[in-house]
C-alpha cells in the first residue's frame, strides 16, 4: 500500500486529509494549518505575476 504525505509538511496523511486546491493542481495536507500556510505561500507567489 503506497503512503502519502501531507504536501506542506511531509507528515503521513491519514483519512482525514483535506483537499486543497492549488491554481490547477489539487494537493492534500494534514490539517487546517497547513491548509492555510499553502493558500497564503500559493497567494503571496502568484501575486506579484503578470498575465
Amino acid at each position: 500500500m503506497k503512503k502519502t504525505t501531507c504536501a506542506a509538511c511531509d507528515c503521513e496523511l491519514g483519512h482525514d486529509a483535506i483537499s486543497v486546491k492549488l491554481g490547477g493542481t489539487t494537493v492534500e495536507v494534514c490539517c487546517e494549518e497547513c491548509a492555510k500556510a499553502l493558500k497564503e505561500a500559493d497567494t503571496a507567489a502568484t501575486s506579484g505575476k503578470k498575465d
